[in-house]
C-alpha cells in the first residue's frame, strides 16, 4: 500500500510542480515563458522518479515502520527519501541529456516531501480503517505471564484498530485464571494449547518467556510448526540483535523495538499474498461478469429438473479454521445430507466422504460435477475473500476433526477453487495423496505456481477428467 501510494503521490507532485512552474512567469518576471518538457521526457522522468522513490524506501526499510513511526521519524525518513530521489532524478536527467528547469525540480521535491509527509503521518489511521473494512480479524495468544509477556500484550492491545486481537495468555501451571491489562484476558494452562488451536481461530503464538524455559517448550514449538501456526519468540534477552536473519521459514521482526524471531510454516510474504489477492479479485470478478448468462441458465435448469434450491450452501473451514458458507450449484437431491449416514458404508475415501456413482446425484448434477460447473458460484466466495482461485480445497468441519495434526497445516492457506491435486486425478486420488499434495503446494507456493495451476486446470475441467 505504501509503495503504491508513493507512486500516486510522486505523480501528483510531478504534475503539480509542472503546473506551478508554468504559472511562475505571471508573478515573477525573472522566470521566462518558454518552459516546456517534451512528452517523452515527462514519461521517462516520471517513471524514473517513481522507481527511485520506491526503491529508496525499500532499501532504507522506510515502509516497515510507517504505520507506527513518530512524526519526527516520518519527517526524517521522507526528507532522506526525497533528497536521494532528487539526486537520482538529476543523474537520469544528465544521462538522457534533458535540459530541465531547476525551479521545476526543486518544486517537485518540495511537493513530494509535503504530500508524502501528510499521507504518512496519517497512515496509522488509514491502515486501521483498511484492515477494519477489508480484512478478517487476526488472533494472537501469548505464552508467558512475566514482564516481557505483559509488554507484548499491551502492544497487541494497542493494535486493536488494525483488527489484531489478543485471545489469551498461557503458562505452565498458571497461578491465576485471568490477567488484566486494558481489559481482562483468560489465562490457560499451556497443556490446553492443542485443544485451543483445534477449537479456536489462532493465527499466531508468541512465546515471551525467560530464555532458560525455551528448551522445555520444544514440544509446543514442534506442534505449532506441524500445524503451520506462525510462531514468534521474544529474543530481547540477547544483548545485541542488530542483524536481520532470513532463512527459508525464519526471519526477525520487531514489535515496539522488541525483536521477535518468527517461524512460519506457511507463505507469509505480504507483498506476494497481496498480489495473489488482487489476482483473485480480478479473475473472479471478470469471470462472474462473463459467465453470468451461463450461471443464470444453470440455476434455471436445476430448478426445472429437480426439487429444491438451485444453490447449495454448506459450512466450511477457511484460513486458520475460520468458518464460512460455501456456495455450489446443487448437484444432488434436496435431502442429500439426511441420506449421508445411510450411505456411509459406500464411502471410498479415508476421512473425506466420497462415493463413486453417488445415488443421490441428479441427472443434471452428474453432468455439472463432471465438468466442475457446480463450483462456479464459489467465484463469489473468492470475491468475498473466503477463498482464493488456487489453494487447498475448503474443508468440511467434521472431516477436520479427524485430521492428523500434520494435515491441519493445510488450513494455514486460504482455500481455493482449484489445487495441485486437481491436476493429478481429482477424485481418483486417495485422501492421503490429497493431503501430501496440499502440503507440497504450501511449501513451494509462488505466484508462478498459481498461474500454472490455473492454466492447466482449464483443459482438465473442459475434458471432465478425474471427476465422478
Amino acid at each position: 500500500m505504501f509503495a503504491l501510494s508513493d507512486i500516486v503521490l510522486v505523480a501528483l507532485a510531478f504534475q503539480s510542480a509542472y503546473q506551478t512552474r508554468l504559472l511562475l512567469p505571471r508573478f515573477f518576471s525573472q522566470f521566462t515563458n518558454d518552459f516546456e518538457i517534451p512528452s517523452l521526457a515527462i514519461a521517462l522522468l516520471l517513471g524514473s522518479a517513481a522507481v527511485a522513490w520506491v526503491a529508496i524506501a525499500y532499501w532504507n526499510e522506510i515502509y516497515d515502520r510507517l504505520d507506527a513511526a513518530h512524526p519526527r521519524v516520518v519527517l526524517r525518513d521522507t526528507f532522506k527519501q526525497c533528497a536521494l530521489g532528487g539526486v537520482a532524478l538529476v543523474v537520469v536527467e544528465f544521462l538522457l541529456r534533458f535540459d530541465i528547469s531547476r525551479p521545476f525540480v526543486l518544486l517537485f521535491l518540495l511537493y513530494s516531501f509535503v504530500l508524502l509527509c501528510c499521507f504518512r503521518i496519517n497512515a496509522r489511521h488509514l491502515v486501521g480503517a483498511i484492515r477494519r473494512e477489508f480484512s478478517t480479524p487476526y488472533y494472537v495468544v501469548i505464552v508467558g505471564l512475566g514482564e516481557r509477556a505483559v509488554t507484548i500484550g499491551r502492544a497487541i492491545e494497542a493494535s486493536a484498530p488494525y483488527a489484531i486481537h489478543l485471545r489469551a495468555f498461557l503458562d505452565t501451571q498458571p497461578p491465576r485464571e485471568t490477567l488484566e491489562l486494558e481489559r481482562e484476558y483468560p489465562v490457560w494452562d499451556l497443556k490446553a494449547l492443542p485443544q485451543l488451536l483445534a477449537s479456536h481461530v489462532i493465527d499466531e503464538v508468541i512465546f515471551a518467556v525467560e530464555s532458560e524455559r525455551l528448551a522445555g517448550l520444544e514440544d509446543m514449538f514442534l506442534m505449532c510448526d506441524e500445524e503451520g501456526v506462525r510462531t514468534r519468540v521474544a529474543v530481547d534477552f540477547f544483548p545485541h540483535v542488530n542483524s536481520q536473519i532470513y532463512l527459508d521459514r525464519l526471519d526477525l521482526d520487531d514489535l515496539n523495538d522488541m525483536p521477535l524471531l518468527t517461524f512460519a510454516a506457511a507463505p507469509h510474504d505480504e507483498v506476494k499474498l497481496f498480489l495473489k489477492r488482487i489476482i483473485d479479485v480480478a479473475v473472479a470478478g471478470t469471470a462472474l461478469l462473463l459467465l453470468s448468462p451461463l450461471l443464470a441458465f444453470l440455476a434455471l435448469l436445476i430448478r426445472l429438473t429437480s426439487r429444491g434450491p438451485a444453490v447449495f450452501r454448506q459450512e466450511r473451514l477457511g484460513l486458520s479454521g475460520r468458518r464460512f458458507t460455501v456456495y455450489k450449484f446443487r448437484s444432488m437431491v434436496q435431502d442429500a445430507e439426511e441420506q449421508k449416514a445411510a450411505l456411509e458404508h459406500l464411502n471410498t475415501k479415508q476421512t473425506a466422504f466420497k462415493i463413486r456413482n453417488d445415488p443421490r446425484m441428479t441427472a443434471v448434477g452428474r453432468w455439472l460435477r463432471k465438468f466442475s460447473l457446480d463450483e462456479l458460484p464459489q467465484l463469489w466466495n473468492v470475491v468475498r475473500g473466503d477463498m482464493s482461485i488456487v489453494g487447498p480445497r475448503p474443508a468440511v468441519p467434521n472431516e477436520v476433526e479427524r485430521y492428523e495434526r500434520w494435515q491441519r497445516r493445510r488450513l494455514r492457506m486460504r482455500p481455493g477453487l482449484t489445487c495441485l491435486w486437481a491436476l493429478k486425478g481429482r477424485d481418483a486420488l486417495d485422501f492421503e495423496t490429497w493431503m501430501r499434495m496440499d502440503m507440497e503446494y504450501i511449501d513451494s507456493w509462488s505466484l508462478g505456481l498459481d498461474w500454472m495451476i490455473m492454466l492447466r486446470t482449464i483443459p482438465q475441467v473442459l475434458l471432465g477428467k478425474g471427476a465422478h
